[in-house]
């Protein structure tokens, strides 16, 4: 009985989790318990256990008696987050390079073809595209912080960029400048260098924030 409910509630913060990252649930908005449990689809037991893994990860705020909101997505949050994850990439980089030469013929081919594309005639869905395009190199830079802790210290922060995307969107005339800067990053560790890196990557997040605004 006891491993049928785990298994719902893993279920059921599966599901949250991808609420979350499409924008069926939007950053700072209010949800009553019985009805987040309806909207996921299981039942208010494992619902609740799914928001208290949630809100470990700083991904909703649980108000006592009264229900959950969403996490907010202000200038301070967006900037904590996207300096979290530079930071982690960074020291994600200076692994992978002290284990050896870093293979990134796929990332850079990835990359190329859809700068290429936006370039010349972007389709219709660039963007979805693009952004999963631009996750690849930071899950790339994260697989060298060989300790379970950071990892899922990244993996809980990327949930939480996840939500900032929602409200701050990918657009096209972003998706240029922003494979530019990453096709500078997978430059500079094909070239082994980690102080090249390490600039190439604060200058993306200077970027990022400043086209967001924060």
């Amino acid at each position: 009985m006891k491993q049928s409910q785990d298994l719902q509630s893993d279920q059921a913060y599966a599901a949250l989790l991808a609420a979350l990252q499409t924008g069926t649930l939007r950053s700072s908005a209010f949800h009553a318990m019985p009805a987040l449990a309806e909207l996921l689809g299981f039942p208010l037991a494992a619902t609740r256990e799914a928001v208290k893994r949630a809100e470990e990860q700083s991904l909703v705020v649980i108000l006592p008696k009264r229900g959950v909101m969403i996490m907010e997505t202000g200038p301070d949050t967006t900037r904590a987050c996207m300096d979290m994850r530079a930071t982690l990439d960074r020291e994600g980089v200076r692994r992978l390079l002290a284990a050896g030469p870093a293979d990134l013929t796929h990332l850079r081919a990835m990359h190329e073809a859809l700068l290429d594309e936006a370039r010349r005639q972007p389709g219709a869905d660039l963007s979805r595209r693009a952004l999963a395009t631009d996750l690849s190199l930071h899950d790339f830079m994260a697989a060298g912080l060989d300790n379970i802790y950071l990892r899922r210290a990244y993996q809980a922060n990327r949930n939480r960029i996840a939500i900032i995307q929602n409200v701050r969107t990918f657009l096209p005339d972003r998706v240029i400048p922003a494979m530019e800067e990453h096709l500078a990053i997978i430059s500079a560790i094909e070239s082994g260098n980690p102080e090249a890196a390490e600039t190439t990557i604060e200058h993306h997040l200077k970027q990022t924030l400043r086209w967001w605004g924060v």
